[in-house]
């Protein structure tokens, strides 16, 4: 009987490893000149519970983010979309429990005001504080647990893994656990070498997709990026990581990352041409791939992380397509859950998105086996895949065999609880 060998991923290019990059301890505060606070302010229903998350860099500093294509974008999406544009900002402060979305112009003046809490309270000017917030739409959020929490969190504020932890739990929604990044390595700029920090947390459980998520992202590094590097890098690393996760095809209102590059690393400014910048780049990207698998993870309900892998494409767009369509089918997500080996399920969500191929080109991987070539079926072992979903985590692959082309999108399986959670979500 012939041997089938399982498909073959292609190398990703851009890994902050290639470049020298590892894991570290601090998440947010792992680069140098950030501090960060996480408090109880009284902004949810549970008193005790950490609600108010601040962020702040020593000084102002080169800063980019990416929000919500939602035309219901939240009151701080805009205060903080038209701040940031300068390329510069101190700090973000952000909420959980109230999303400040569907709130009119009294939203935009909420939002305004608590950055000026934050601003009057750390001495910078207004325009370089960020706002960000999340929970329930269309309820008015008032401004008492601010004039409280704000000073708290400032008089907390700390540049320790700690602290850092307590900002990326004081925006947890339907989160099961913080997540969280950190990355360094050292890298020439200029005639110096320099160890450079990338670090951040995201929140995101549910509403996931298609840009971004339900999600609130700080990211951090010491690197000395120009305004417009930090850009750049953030666009390309949210692409291909946050834009790529999918747990339930539906978009939120107050999706927002944020960038800060303090540039306490030290050595010459770094821009697009310089040598450092690819590496920079990748350590950015790699914490967000981190992060975005972390989201996927936790997607609400969710018991298994799911990578979905498109090869043999016409063009990436076909690839994401197609993957999506897997990512998002209710019959591929169901059958995980259920540890069903049900390949049939998947060739049938990539056989009704649209995207041309012959079904007699089709190969299908599940868990690392393969359960079909040239579109036909081959032996499979029911126990040994049973044994094999017993991991968290699993992987689909699937080429089309129409080209070079392929897209990686990241998911989770649909479980009751999903259900329970997004049905008690106001109660």
């Amino acid at each position: 009987m012939q041997e089938w060998q399982p498909l073959v991923i292609g190398a990703r290019s851009g890994l902050a490893e290639e470049y020298g990059f590892v894991r570290c301890e601090g998440g947010v505060c792992a680069a140098t000149g950030m501090r960060a606070a996480g408090v109880a302010a009284g902004l949810r229903k549970e008193p005790n519970r950490r609600d108010l998350a601040l962020v702040v860099a020593d000084e102002a500093c080169a800063c980019a983010a990416t929000f919500t294509q939602n035309r219901f974008c939240a009151a701080p999406v805009q205060v903080s979309r038209e701040r940031v544009a300068n390329g510069r900002a101190r700090a973000v402060v952000l909420n959980s429990g109230n999303a400040n979305a569907s709130t009119g112009e009294p939203g935009c003046e909420v939002a305004r005001a608590t950055a000026a809490i934050v601003a009057n309270g750390l001495g910078c000017d207004e325009e370089d504080v960020l706002v960000a917030s999340t929970g329930v739409i269309g309820v008015p959020l008032a401004l008492d647990g601010f004039r409280t929490g704000v000073p708290a969190a400032i008089a907390a504020l700390a540049d320790t893994t700690e602290a850092a932890h307590d900002a990326a739990t004081a925006v947890m929604t339907t989160d099961t656990v913080a997540k969280e990044s950190a990355y360094e390595g050292t890298v020439c700029s200029g005639n110096e070498r320099i160890c450079v920090h990338v670090g951040g947390f995201v929140k995101g459980s549910g509403m996931i997709q298609p840009n971004m998520a339900t999600m609130l992202c700080v990211l951090s590094t010491d690197a000395p990026l120009t305004a417009k590097a930090a850009r750049t890098a953030l666009r390309a690393a949210v692409g291909q990581t946050f834009n790529k996760v999918t747990v339930d095809s539906d978009t939120s209102t107050n999706d927002t990352c944020i960038l800060f590059a303090t540039g306490h690393a030290g050595g010459p400014a770094i821009d697009e041409a310089s040598d450092a910048y690819p590496a920079v780049a990748a350590a950015i990207r790699s914490v967000c791939e981190d992060l975005s698998r972390q989201i996927a993870a936790d997607g609400e309900g969710a018991t298994k992380l799911v990578t979905v892998d498109v090869l043999g494409a016409r063009s990436e767009h076909d690839a994401e397509v197609v993957a999506r369509s897997i990512a998002n089918s209710p019959l591929v997500k169901t059958a995980i859950f259920g540890h069903d080996a049900n390949w049939g399920r998947v060739a049938a969500a990539a056989g009704k998105c649209g995207v041309p191929f012959e079904q007699e080109r089709v190969d299908i991987d599940l868990l690392g086996v393969p359960v079909l070539r040239a579109g036909l079926p081959l032996p499979m072992d029911e126990d040994e895949m049973l044994r094999r979903f017993e991991g968290p985590e699993v992987d689909i692959a699937i080429s089309l065999g129409e080209g070079e082309a392929s897209a990686r999108v990241w998911t989770c399986d649909l479980t009751h609880d999903y259900v329970t959670i997004n049905g008690d979500y106001r109660t």
